[in-house]
């Protein structure tokens, strides 16, 4: 089905979680990026590579990948 073809109700279904992955993976990748690798579980290639497995590579990044902070 073309673009132009659909309604405004299924054009809305597709760009609006479209836009909540490019957003979440764009957090993600910016806390990956400035995030020292001491506070990273595991390589942080690996991370970068994983983010990009849409949707759970950025959840699993943010469930998992990240240490938290030492009191």
């Amino acid at each position: 089905m073309r673009w132009s073809e659909m309604s405004t109700r299924r054009r809305g279904a597709l760009v609006v979680p479209g836009c909540a992955e490019i957003a979440l993976t764009s957090a993600v990748a910016v806390d990956l990026a400035f995030r020292p690798q001491d506070d990273v579980r595991g390589r942080k290639a690996l991370w970068w590579a994983g983010i990009f497995v849409q949707p759970v590579g950025p959840i699993a990044y943010l469930l998992w990948g990240r240490r938290r902070p030492r009191s």
